[in-house]
């Protein structure tokens, strides 16, 4: 298959909001493609090169891309950016300037163009820029001009084609029966595998018998397993009988995957991030570790060794925002608090049970001043877990999680073996937080007119798409609007996302963003809504802060929402 066949089906995906139809696009396109291809054609259906946990990047900004455009079609850089000005867009941009040329153009394999866009994403160091124009020039003056639409688009990481990974596995198993009744094995195998290349090589291949014996794997890491909500101590004990009970720290979700040989140590966020570089401590693990390869489920959490006090997590996830992070690491050092063991020496732990996992863990970790096993208590007893829930809240944690003692790991679900107990029994407010996506804003008055910013319209998910729960202005400091304004520009979009469910005239921002930042806000109650789209509100929300480390796969559900909405009835 050409790249030019594949921008046609670009344009398909483009053209259309609607997921069913998408997924038939999608199908059809895969029974199209050889084993060989329809890997690397799923990357490029996310503008990459490679899985999202594979830390690739373009490293391509506008000005760049301007300056491929003006060397491709030989015009002058100051005309590609009074056209850009002219769409906003430098897909269309390029295509408008590659139809005026009359060069004759190449019809290059998938494959091809794959393998340059990778040399594209590598190159780095003295003179990479000039490379990357020469490069960029080279794919465009050899394409049609709709695929220099999505060349262009690519390597901006602007494609936006409106669908989520569920899509393309969707289109999977359409390929496969012509409906979706293979989407639950193929999310299963992806939560343990979120590599759609990979998934989808197998499968064509092999049929869904080919994700049948995907393990974990060390190098590859497993969505996280999240916890679900139950209102208080008595459900929690009359739905999981005998549980665990773990302090909750309020740290970065971390994962950590180590070998032996060589003493290769790498670590993932939640949301699939290559995030080694940030924790140099991890490099010293080694004499912690009794396991040839081992990959770990943990909290990070900023440490004071003097007073054995945990550091604040807007202390802590400052490391992030650090170029100089080993400095860094001195002033706000580290402890990862491990909780779980999901594999060991090529064994797959995840389908046993976490009272097995517990012994195993036990066995493999020596705490120590990086690595340290998380405290936990085996009870069924209501009072017992009250009391060890309302001591880590004496200490400054934010409560406790429970998951049931003969449990399995459940990567990616939210599923009732695991369960976060926050604070319990509060009349007036929301006893746990909500994770929204920032759908758009609206532009600052009085004080805040100088930020362009001055309340976030914020939604959660229904399905495959997102809806509307509240607008929110409060709990943002002006560093903060300031950080907001930044980072939701890079995301402006000129209308409303096909993502997003059609929103009430009064709720619309004036200005739309494409869903990719998640914050987290606190209320103090859930309430019925005619006007929003999730049919529930937020009364007085508060913006907590952002959640870099949660994709928007990962946010609140209107599903959810009900039942925190009934639970906080019971509580009252």
């Amino acid at each position: 298959m050409t790249f030019s066949d594949l921008s046609i089906y670009f344009q398909k995906l483009e053209q259309t909001a609607s997921r069913n139809e998408m997924t038939v696009i999608l199908s059809d396109l895969f029974k199209k493609t050889s084993a060989s291809e329809i890997g690397e054609i799923c990357y490029l259906l996310q503008g990459r090169v490679a899985p999202l946990y594979e830390a690739i990047e373009f490293g391509i900004a506008d000005k760049l891309m301007i300056r491929g455009i003006a060397n491709a079609y030989t015009i002058d850089d100051f005309e590609v950016l009074k056209r850009f000005k002219k769409h906003g867009d430098l897909g269309i941009t390029a295509e408008e300037i590659s139809k005026e040329s009359r060069r004759v153009k190449n019809q290059s394999t998938i494959h091809n163009v794959f393998t340059t866009l990778t040399e594209l994403a590598h190159l780095e160091g003295i003179g990479s820029q000039d490379k990357k124009i020469q490069l960029l020039s080279t794919l465009f003056s050899t394409s049609d001009s709709l695929s220099v639409r999505y060349l262009a688009r690519i390597p901006l990481n602007k494609l936006r084609l409106g669908f989520s990974d569920m899509t393309i596995l969707d289109g999977l198993s359409w390929m496969l029966t012509s409906d979706k009744s293979y989407r639950k094995r193929l999310e299963l195998a992806h939560d343990v595998r979120p590599d759609l290349g990979y998934i989808a090589s197998k499968v064509r291949e092999q049929g869904i018998h080919g994700v049948s014996h995907i393990h974990a794997k060390v190098g590859a890491p497993i969505l996280a397993a999240l916890c679900q909500r139950l209102p208080n101590a008595e459900e929690m004990i009359k739905k999981m009988g005998e549980v665990d009970v773990e302090p909750k720290f309020d740290g970065v979700r971390t994962q950590i995957h180590y070998k032996k040989k060589d003493h290769w140590v790498q670590s993932y966020s939640r949301n699939l991030e290559n995030t080694t570089a940030m924790y140099p401590e991890l490099e010293h693990i080694a004499r912690q570790i009794n396991a040839d390869e081992v990959i770990l489920d943990s909290e990070a959490v900023g440490y004071d060794e003097k007073t054995n006090r945990i550091i604040p997590f807007q202390e802590t996830v400052t490391r992030k925002r650090k170029h100089d992070v080993t400095l860094f690491s001195k002033s706000v050092p580290l402890r990862f608090f491990v909780f779980d063991i999901l594999a060991k020496d090529g064994e797959d732990l995840m389908n046993i049970s976490l009272s097995r996992r517990r012994t195993i863990l036990e066995k493999t970790i020596v705490s120590g001043p990086v690595l340290t096993i998380s405290p936990h208590i085996v009870t069924t007893d209501i009072a017992i877990l009250r009391s060890y829930h309302n001591t880590q809240i004496q200490q400054g944690l934010e409560g406790v999680v429970v998951k049931k003692w003969e449990g399995i790991y459940e990567p990616g679900r939210r599923g009732y073996t695991w369960v976060k107990f926050k604070e319990e029994g509060k009349i007036g407010k929301l006893a746990d937080t909500v994770d929204c996506v920032v759908m758009g804003y609206y532009k600052g008055e009085g004080k805040r007119t100088p930020f362009g910013i001055g309340a976030l319209l914020v939604g959660v998910r229904k399905g495959n798409v997102f809806v509307t729960i509240t607008k929110i202005g409060t709990g943002v400091s002006d560093e903060l609007w300031k950080e907001l304004v930044k980072e939701l520009k890079k995301q402006k979009a000129d209308e409303r996302p096909k993502q997003y469910e059609e929103v009430e005239k009064a709720l619309e921002p004036d200005v739309w963003v494409y869903p990719t930042m998640v914050v987290e806000i606190a209320a103090d109650d859930i309430t019925r809504s005619p006007i929003h789209g999730a049919k529930f509100a937020l009364r007085f929300p508060r913006l907590v802060r952002i959640r870099t480390a949660k994709t928007i796969d990962q946010i609140t559900t209107t599903r959810e929402l009900e039942d925190m909405y009934h639970n906080q009835e019971s509580i009252v």
